[in-house]
């Protein structure tokens, strides 16, 4: 097998050789040529940061836990009372809520706790 040069600047295929050659669409070549053009790669990089930002991170979910852990008493708006003084972050009490459900602390497990 002959190994020639693809390229659509300098002429030494036409575009339909090439595109049967790749098994690209025509759209597809655009596309990737655009972002080799923009970009000088050929593949899309990742997006770092997904979704919404987070205002607790893990440290802080783990604290938390801890507190629940340590006193399944406590009411949202003490334990948000506690994060603004010994973490200083301000949230909301639903955002807590929110956080603990996720972490899987459901009521049933503070009763369960709490009977210990």
């Amino acid at each position: 097998m002959v190994f020639r040069k693809i390229s659509d600047d300098h002429n030494l295929l036409s575009l339909q050789d090439i595109l049967d050659c790749c098994g690209f669409s025509e759209r597809t070549w655009y596309r990737i040529m655009k972002l080799w053009r923009d970009t000088g790669d050929v593949i899309n990089q990742p997006r770092t940061a997904r979704g919404r930002v987070r205002h607790l991170d893990r440290e802080d979910i783990d604290y938390l836990l801890q507190l629940v852990r340590d006193n399944p008493d406590y009411f949202l708006d003490e334990l948000v009372d506690l994060t603004q003084t010994n973490r200083f972050i301000s949230v909301h009490f639903t955002t807590i809520f929110n956080e603990l459900d996720h972490a899987g602390m459901s009521c049933k497990k503070l009763k369960r706790i709490a009977s210990e």
